[in-house]
């Protein structure tokens, strides 16, 4: 499990930290730490269903937002409990895109143990960083 939650967010957030040998494991990393505040077992979910992500930013960090912002677009817009597969990170000229698919299911409460309803990314403490063995991020979520 490439991510781990923190204790000293408030009350109503989440902070995660999340981590990958590159910017494509970490985000998949925190795409899958994002799903996991939402539902008990990621693994519980079958990927009946596939959606096309596709974000830029100029910055990482407000990539990162971006695209954890589309897994609960789809969670309130459509039902959908979703994990992100095929992460794609890239640099183009002074801008990041990454390109995703996002594959799930509808949320069954029989199902998938439900834990949280995140209503958005915090910008606040927002971070992606390049350390020594990789790539790592903070995210706050708010619940």
């Amino acid at each position: 499990m490439p991510y781990e939650y923190l204790e000293d967010s408030v009350t109503s957030d989440v902070t995660l930290r999340a981590w990958g040998r590159n910017l494509d494991e970490l985000f998949t990393a925190a795409a899958d730490a994002t799903t996991n505040v939402m539902v008990g077992a990621v693994e519980s979910i079958s990927p009946t269903v596939t959606k096309v992500a596709s974000v830029n930013a100029d910055a990482l960090d407000l990539l990162l937002l971006r695209f954890l912002e589309e897994l609960i677009f789809h969670k309130d817009a459509e039902g959908l409990i979703l994990r992100a597969t095929d992460v794609r990170v890239e640099a183009t000229g002074h801008s990041h895109q990454v390109h995703a698919r996002l594959r799930g299911e509808p949320i069954d409460s029989h199902k998938h143990e439900l834990l949280a309803d995140i209503k958005a990314v915090a910008v606040h403490a927002l971070r992606v960083e390049h350390t020594d063995s990789g790539w790592q991020a903070q995210v706050t979520l708010d619940v």
